[in-house]
C-alpha cells in the first residue's frame, strides 16, 4: 500500500539584522526604487554570525515544539542547501546532532533554488519504505556568504534564512499528487557560485571560491518559460486542472517573474502569495519560508492543492503538486 506524506508542521528562522534597500545605497551605485521595480523586494535578513546549521536548527527545533514531536523521533534529516555549514559534517548531520535526533540518518542535498522542492520529493520515496516513518526537511542558506557585496546586480537580490517542514507517512487520502524536475545543464554558466579556482600549484595548492554570478536575462526567460511548463506537465500528471491549484507557492526570485509565471498560466495573482518583499531571494530557503508563513497565518487549509515550484541554479526547474 502506498504511504501518503503528510505536512505535519512547519518552523522557519532568519536572522535578526535587517537590511532595507536604503541601506544598501552606501555603497552601491542603487536606489530603493531601482530595486523595488526591477525586484519586489524592500528588505532582507543578514547574518551576523550565524551559519547555515544555525539557522537551520533554529528553523528544526520551532518545527518540532509546534508538533510536540521528541526529536528521537525523526528518521530522516534532508537539509537542501547550496551554502553548507562545512564539506564535512554534513549540514545535516550537525542539525541532528544539535537537536538530540539520535535515531535519525542526516544528509545534505544541493540543488540550488530548486533544493526544498527536490528534498520533499527525496521524501516522499524514503516513506515508502518502512523504516522511514518521521522526517524533517530543511531548506537552509546564508546566501550572503557567498555575495560580491560590490556587485549591484547580485547584491540587491539575496537574503539569509531557512524553512522547516515535519512530514510523516499517512494511509489519509492526501500528499504529492504529481512531480516535474527537469535540468538544462547546458545553461549552467548562466548561474554560478563557489567554484574552485587553483592560484598556486602542488605540493602546496592555494584554492578561492568564487562569488556568486548571474546572467540574470537568461535566468529570466528560462523561468518565465520552464517554470509554467514544468508545472502543467506535473498538473497533468496528477491530473489536476490548474483552475484546481489554492495555492501557487513559487521560489521568491523576482516579483516580475513571478507575475509573468501567473499570466501564463492565467491564474490570478491572489493565488500567487510573497514574501520577497521582506526577506528577499533565500535560494533554497525560499519555499519553506514561504509556505510557513501562510500556514501561520491560517491562509492554508486541510485539503487544499498547492503547487510548490523552483527553479535556478543548473538551471534547473522542479514542482509538486501536492494535497495539504
Amino acid at each position: 500500500m502506498k504511504r501518503n506524506l503528510k505536512i505535519v508542521t512547519s518552523g522557519q528562522a532568519v536572522p535578526k539584522p535587517v537590511v532595507a534597500n536604503q541601506d544598501l545605497t552606501a555603497w552601491l551605485d542603487t536606489s530603493d526604487e531601482w530595486i523595488t521595480s526591477r525586484t519586489g523586494i524592500k528588505e532582507r535578513h543578514l547574518s551576523d554570525g550565524e551559519n547555515t546549521a544555525d539557522l537551520a536548527t533554529r528553523a528544526a527545533k520551532q518545527a518540532l515544539e509546534r508538533a510536540k514531536w521528541d526529536p528521537a523521533s525523526l528518521n530522516l534529516i534532508i537539509v537542501a542547501t547550496m551554502t553548507p555549514e562545512a564539506l564535512m559534517p554534513s549540514t545535516a548531520a550537525t542539525v541532528q546532532g544539535r537537536i538530540g535526533a539520535t535515531q535519525a540518518a542526516a544528509f545534505d542535498l544541493s540543488a540550488a533554488c530548486t533544493g526544498f522542492v527536490d528534498a520533499l520529493t527525496v521524501a516522499n520515496q524514503m516513506l515508502q519504505n518502512p523504516q522511514f516513518q518521521r522526517i524533517l526537511v530543511i531548506g537552509a542558506e546564508t546566501m550572503s556568504k557567498i555575495i560580491d557585496w560590490y556587485d549591484r546586480t547580485t547584491a540587491v537580490l539575496f537574503g539569509d534564512g531557512a524553512g522547516a517542514v515535519l512530514v510523516e507517512a499517512t494511509s489519509e487520502p492526501i500528499g504529492i499528487l504529481g512531480v516535474d524536475l527537469m535540468t538544462d545543464g547546458q545553461q549552467g554558466p548562466k548561474l554560478t557560485a563557489g567554484q574552485t579556482v587553483v592560484t598556486q600549484k602542488a605540493p602546496h595548492p592555494l584554492t578561492r571560491l568564487t562569488p556568486l554570478k548571474m546572467d540574470g536575462r537568461a535566468v529570466y526567460k528560462f523561468a518565465t518559460h520552464e517554470v509554467p511548463a514544468s508545472i502543467n506537465r506535473a498538473l497533468a500528471q496528477a491530473q489536476v486542472p490548474v483552475t484546481a491549484v489554492d495555492h501557487f507557492i513559487l521560489h521568491q526570485a523576482n516579483a516580475r517573474i513571478i507575475r509573468q509565471v501567473a499570466k501564463r498560466l492565467g491564474q490570478p495573482l491572489v493565488k500567487f502569495p510573497q514574501n520577497i518583499d521582506h526577506v528577499g531571494n533565500t535560494a533554497a530557503a525560499s519555499e519553506p519560508l514561504l509556505l510557513d508563513e501562510i500556514i501561520k497565518k491560517g491562509q492554508l487549509k486541510h485539503g487544499e492543492t498547492i503547487v510548490l515550484s523552483g527553479f535556478g541554479g543548473g538551471l534547473t526547474a522542479a514542482t509538486i503538486i501536492l494535497k495539504y
